[in-house]
């Protein structure tokens, strides 16, 4: 999806929507966290609930889990983002949020941590953790 998004926002000029192109408005719920202040901006100043997901590329639960949380973030409407953060490119930020193994995933509001949960979660165990952030 993320990837979706980029290759979206290249192939739409600036300034219109890609509904002009015949197809519909793509909301990008997903990226990945550039740097620090790339994460204090996108998530600590986030005005909307934020999953963080803290992963690894050598890491195997991570490659189930990050597709399967991706897409229950896209099931909630822009109710609520997700930040990827890879923990060999950015050490600091799970050093700072006390990472200690992955996949550890932090739920975000207002730049407070409400929630957490590391490994594997099915898709129920997802949907209940994502409600309870957004409090529907």
């Amino acid at each position: 999806l993320t990837q979706r998004c980029a290759v979206v926002r290249r192939l739409v000029p600036q300034g219109l929507s890609s509904r002009a192109f015949g197809g519909s408005a793509i909301r990008c719920s997903a990226f990945n966290v550039q740097d620090g202040g790339d994460f204090q901006e996108r998530v600590v100043n986030s005005p909307k609930p934020v999953v963080v997901d803290f992963h690894a590329q050598w890491c195997g639960p991570c490659k189930i889990l990050g597709p399967r949380l991706e897409k229950m973030v896209a099931k909630q409407e822009g109710k609520v983002v997700m930040a990827k953060v890879d923990i060999d490119d950015h050490t600091d930020l799970a050093i700072e949020y006390e990472v200690s193994a992955v996949p550890t995933v932090l739920a975000m509001k207002n730049g407070d941590v409400v929630d957490k949960f590391v490994g594997i979660k099915d898709e129920d165990q997802l949907e209940a953790f994502l409600k309870k952030l957004i409090g529907a």
